[in-house]
């Protein structure tokens, strides 16, 4: 791997794990009142909440650079506030991953929250416990298989992003390029070798991410039987 690769992987690696942490702290409460509401206007979030799943990257990442722009709602605001815009910034690859990947994190653990249920929850009230102490004593530890599915689902899918990541981010080398990128640029140049290096290195590690996510809750399912 070249010194622009090393690069590549470190601000691939450093995009994924900062969205994941963002949308732990996103998703969770979205994830959270999902679950447990009855409001028609539920169906409305769900969508909108699932909508990357089916929208092509290209579109979200083009309307993302508007939207993020000097001339767009949240570029031309920062701008006014004398701040600079997020197109082509990793702040702004930030927040375009963070909507990109917010199925990935709201829909396992809102899976996870409904399986636990309100028993648990009222009865943890009966014995005074405030909704903070039965969420993060209760609900959280009966919730880790979720939790841990959507934490690795998110960060597993943000490495792989190609669509969103071009259209708002660009190719800036240090700043925006991540690994995606880089095995394209290397294809496009018919740099075959180089390309098979960083696209098998993702295949490897996407599975054995995904093989630890199911061995360990496979484990943790038989313990608990």
């Amino acid at each position: 791997m070249s010194a622009a690769d090393w690069m590549a992987l470190s601000t691939t690696l450093k995009l994924a794990a900062v969205t994941t942490l963002v949308l732990l702290i996103v998703g969770t409460p979205i994830a959270w009142w999902l679950a447990r509401t009855k409001n028609r206007v539920a169906v409305v979030v769900e969508a909108v909440v699932a909508l990357p799943l089916v929208l092509p990257p290209t579109v979200l990442g083009f309307y993302m650079l508007v939207a993020l722009g000097p001339n767009g709602f949240i570029g031309g605001t920062l701008l006014a506030l004398g701040w600079h815009h997020l197109a082509f910034t990793f702040a702004g690859l930030v927040v375009a991953s963070t909507l990109y990947s917010l199925p990935f994190m709201v829909q396992p653990l809102k899976d996870a929250f409904a399986a636990v249920g309100s028993r648990m929850t009222e009865a943890a009230a009966t014995l005074r416990a405030s909704p903070w102490d039965s969420f993060f004593s209760v609900v959280l530890p009966l919730s880790r298989r979720g939790l841990l599915t959507a934490t690795t689902l998110t960060f597993a899918h943000t490495v792989g992003e190609f669509g969103v990541v071009l259209m708002v981010g660009g190719n800036i080398p240090g700043e925006t390029r991540v690994l995606s990128i880089a095995i394209y640029d290397h294809a496009e140049a018919m740099d075959y070798a180089s390309a098979h290096v960083l696209a098998g290195g993702l295949l490897v590690a996407s599975f054995l991410l995904l093989f630890m996510v199911y061995f360990l809750n496979r484990r943790y399912h038989v313990v608990h039987v």
